[in-house]
């Protein structure tokens, strides 16, 4: 479908076309694990990528094609990948990049597994994380990088923390050093932030959160763009000849750049990856995530307007010692907002709470709308103590260093009334500062 149609046709109609899914209106639920070859001759053209479909669905399968589709129309990208969850996005990523040795440049604002599993999964396979000193500034960035750096990871808006860096500046280094910058768009959804404007290359997504919506179904993707140059002699393995990658008649061997020069990033991870590690996402997984993406920007607004009424609450609550979202009360982000997230923040915020250990596990325990879980962007709203769980990963100088003190309570907001939860906090923080 034509990238010239709206964002809100696009999550509804593009990668999909009745007339080659015997003219289902909805997208159909391609349950099945093998698809016929047909004959030999077309089975060698499929598993040498001669011929582009679908052979087993661990590889790929229609109904999981078609948000892959979606996702990358949305983004404006080349190509995507789906996963069967958010970190298996995150770690296939950073195993295609640094593959056979190399460094990931970061920062301390992470969602907490996967700041974790850089810390203890990555060093193991040859793969090490370095870390800016200061998130804030794009130059830390630069004065980072190291001969073997293989890509700058950073999340647009930042778990729990709802802090914006300066995409722009950044992929600017990024490029400088001739490697790629990946996002981590989870918050934002491609709805409030299309970072290959900015100069991103790789978004990855958690679809278990906002894009999905409900609560109900585990899912990561990776998009790309064609824009950056795989071939520039830092990643050799994009340019070395694959066996599988048979040219017919001939039997060369070629490279992914070669067979797949719009995807080569996306069409690795499936050769690789997803192939012979097996994260797949199942084709219903991939109809309830399509679901939730019809009603994306719907839900967001809502979701948007409802976080500003609250964050405005929080603010002048006496026992709420900070707001940390980029619209409260002189927060250091606004301009960045104004940048990049014209049509808000997202969802998702931290707070202060202002009473002893004791306090903050009754206002925990007395709410009746807020769930207490830890998934985020849901069409409920949740509550958690980021430090004890989302983050618990992280000792506390690591904490510190993200910005995550212990009186930090997170939100994300739902699609609830917001006056009624309102009234839920009001109640929960009398309950938990009441005498006696």
């Amino acid at each position: 479908m034509t990238s010239n149609y709206a964002f809100d046709t696009l999550k509804i109609r593009a990668g999909y076309n009745s007339e080659e899914h015997n003219y289902a209106v909805a997208v159909p639920i391609y349950q099945t694990v093998s698809f016929d070859l047909g004959d030999p001759d077309r089975a060698e053209r499929l598993t040498t990528a001669n011929e582009l479909g679908h052979v087993y669905s661990r590889i790929s399968n229609p109904t999981v094609e078609v948000l892959e589709n979606r996702i990358a129309a949305l983004d404006g990208g080349t190509g995507a990948i789906a996963l069967a969850s958010g970190m298996a996005a995150v770690s296939y990523t950073l195993l295609n990049l640094a593959e056979g040795g190399g460094r990931i440049l970061t920062t301390p604002r992470l969602y907490g597994g996967t700041f974790d599993s850089l810390k203890q999964i990555f060093p193991g396979l040859g793969i090490n994380i370095d870390l800016v000193e200061d998130s804030d500034e794009p130059e830390s960035f630069r004065q980072a990088m190291k001969e073997d750096t293989k890509g700058i990871l950073i999340e647009s808006i930042s778990n729990p923390n709802a802090t914006i860096p300066d995409i722009e500046a950044i992929a600017k280094i990024a490029h400088d050093n001739n490697v790629p910058l990946i996002v981590d768009n989870t918050f934002a959804t491609p709805y409030l932030l299309n970072p290959f404007r900015f100069g991103a290359d790789i978004i990855i997504y958690s679809a278990t959160k906002t894009i999905g919506g409900h609560g109900t179904t585990l899912g990561g993707l990776i998009v790309e763009n064609e824009k950056f140059n795989w071939a520039n002699g830092k990643f050799p393995q994009f340019e070395s000849p694959v066996y599988l990658l048979k040219e017919l008649p001939t039997g060369r061997s070629r490279t992914v750049l070669e067979v797949f020069p719009k995807v080569p990033f996306t069409a690795r991870v499936r050769l690789t990856y997803l192939s012979y590690l097996g994260a797949l996402l199942s084709p219903f997984d991939a109809f309830l995530i399509l679901q939730g993406l019809e009603t994306l920007s719907e839900r967001v607004t809502k979701q948007v307007a409802s976080t500003e009424k609250i964050v405005r609450y929080l603010e002048n609550n006496e026992k709420v010692s900070w707001v940390s979202y980029p619209s409260a009360h002189d927060n250091k982000y606004r301009d960045l907002a104004a940048k990049y997230l014209s049509r808000g923040a997202g969802s998702i915020f931290s707070f202060g709470f202002k009473g002893d250990e004791q306090q903050l596990k009754k206002f925990l325990t007395s709410f009746n709308l807020f769930s207490y879980h830890a998934n985020v962007g849901d069409a409920r709203s949740l509550v958690i103590n980021s430090p004890k769980v989302t983050h618990a990963e992280m000792n506390a100088q690591e904490q510190l260093a993200a910005g995550i003190p212990p009186e930090t309570i997170r939100l994300s907001i739902g699609l609830e009334d917001a006056n009624d939860l309102i009234a839920d906090l009001e109640q929960a923080f009398a309950k938990a500062f009441a005498q006696g």
